[in-house]
């Protein structure tokens, strides 16, 4: 049996004094930040192991999933290093998941008018069908899994602080770009 603050075997310490956090002095601000990406880390992992198991995906992965659904949110085509800022995979893994999608009809690559060595990625029509067949199903199971979890006032503070941490992603961006 785990004493207090320590923990069983294969499981992570908690954060308030029993987590490998525990030890920097309660309430500082770097321990509340290493305590709340841990938080994040953590429920993004068992998360994303309970959707993975779940029988919605079909003949795609949830990261070929990921690809798609990230080209159907945007206005335009989009180049490869652009749809890398939006994914969790490196540029060399990105670069074959979009050579497979491509051969299974789902993407299509078209030159890039502005550069003309460029070229620039979209959804073809069975690429958007799949996306939309897939995503009605995840949709729904995200729903289940968070609002088991999450009082609506919970949901909502948590959907303010992510697009918060994502778009000053975005501004750090955008800061640079404006640089001479």
């Amino acid at each position: 049996m785990a004493m207090r603050g320590e923990t069983k075997p294969g499981r992570p310490r908690r954060p308030g004094g029993t987590g490998p956090a525990g030890s920097r002095p309660a309430g500082s601000r770097p321990r509340l930040a290493n305590d709340a990406w841990e938080a994040l880390l953590s429920a993004h992992a068992r998360l994303t192991k309970q959707f993975a198991a779940e029988d919605i995906w079909r003949d795609l992965s949830m990261r070929e999933y990921d690809v798609l659904y990230t080209l159907s949110k945007c206005d335009e085509p989009l180049r490869i290093g652009e749809l890398h800022r939006h994914v969790l995979l490196s540029q060399p893994a990105l670069s074959r998941m979009v050579d497979r999608l491509v051969e299974r009809g789902f993407v299509e690559r078209c030159a890039d008018r502005s550069d003309g060595r460029g070229v620039r990625l979209s959804l073809t029509d069975a690429g958007r069908d799949k996306q939309r067949q897939v995503g009605r199903r995840h949709a729904r199971s995200v729903a289940r899994a968070l609002t088991a979890e999450l009082t609506p006032d919970e949901l909502r503070q948590l959907a303010t602080i992510g697009w918060k941490l994502a778009q000053s992603d975005n501004a750090d961006q955008d800061k640079e770009r404006a640089r001479p």
